[in-house]
């Protein structure tokens, strides 16, 4: 197998004490359909500042919205996964871009709970600016010999945004090898940037895209389509990629998903991505419960895992 040796990459260049203002140039929707959710590309001009040419893929930008909480502090830090690849929102260094929902949440009382960072993100227009700090994260990013491996890449909601800069810039590279990505959401009209990777998947035959919607059509059994089901759902073309060396496993999303994840791994006896200690080794992989899982089950140096 290729030596996985991720790039050096510079942090945090700008502080919350000591933030950089960039400027809004772009902020769309990025839903498939009309969507009772709201998702955002947010992209920023960073020209005139140290983070251009600065932030690789799979790292992190913080934002810092304007105002105070309850008790009268700043609001804090709001961390981003950058959704550009690392030369740029296409191609321009002084361009990068995330991915933003809007957080809209109702209590039992029936008052809604707005989120404060994305819910000012959202709304913002080109031309404005904003306090940016970062960059931030030294994993969740490619190897720097990226085109010698194959890559599985698992994401629900959000946590699809660095993928697309990650995609971007390994097709670029002109790599020969699979990339898998398994994109979960509870509806059609949630698949985010769908449009770019559903003819990425007819052109290029190394590239899989493969939607899991949780809330619309069964499995033949009856249950629910996960993340995790696709390694039985597509057996065919995962259960030899994963038994190759040069595999990697990415996980980006929802704080709770690699628990899914990592049963269904140990349940595949595909534990070359798992890191397994005492007492979780002598256990069922059906039978890892909370503990085992937060303190026993880890990564591999196999699988990347951003999670929130």
């Amino acid at each position: 197998m290729s030596e996985i040796k991720l790039p050096e990459v510079e942090l945090n260049i700008y502080t919350p004490r000591e933030p950089v203002e960039a400027t809004i140039v772009e902020n769309r929707l990025c839903t498939k359909e009309s969507s009772p959710n709201f998702v955002r590309h947010v992209t920023f001009d960073i020209s005139g500042t140290e983070l251009e040419g600065h932030v690789q893929v799979g790292q992190s930008i913080g934002i810092l919205p304007p105002g105070e909480d309850e008790n009268g502090r700043p609001h804090k830090l709001r961390l981003y996964s950058v959704s550009s690849p690392t030369e740029g929102e296409d191609g321009q260094p002084h361009l990068i871009s995330t991915t933003v929902k809007r957080t809209i949440e109702e209590f039992d009382n029936n008052e809604l709970y707005l989120g404060v960072c994305s819910n000012y993100l959202a709304d913002l227009q080109p031309g404005d600016k904003v306090r940016m700090t970062g960059p931030s994260g030294r994993r969740f990013l490619l190897p720097q010999n990226a085109t010698d491996f194959n890559y599985v890449m698992f994401a629900t909601g959000t946590g699809i945004a660095p993928y697309r800069g990650m995609i971007k810039e390994l097709l670029k590279a002109g790599i020969e090898n699979d990339i898998v990505l398994i994109f979960g959401c509870p509806y059609r009209t949630d698949l985010l940037y769908a449009d770019y990777f559903e003819p990425l998947d007819e052109e290029h035959p190394n590239f899989h895209y493969l939607p899991h919607i949780s809330r619309e059509a069964r499995r033949a059994d009856g249950t629910k389509k996960y993340v995790q089901t696709c390694l039985w759902d597509a057996a065919e073309l995962l259960d030899p990629l994963l038994e190759q060396e040069n595999t990697l496993l990415y996980i980006c999303g929802l704080k709770g998903m690699e628990a899914g994840i990592y049963r269904a791994l140990g349940k595949k006896k595909l534990t070359q991505y798992l890191d397994i200690r005492e007492p979780a080794v002598n256990k069922k992989p059906e039978d890892w419960d909370e503990k085992d899982l937060k303190r026993y089950v880890k990564p591999s140096a196999r699988t990347f895992v951003e999670v929130y």
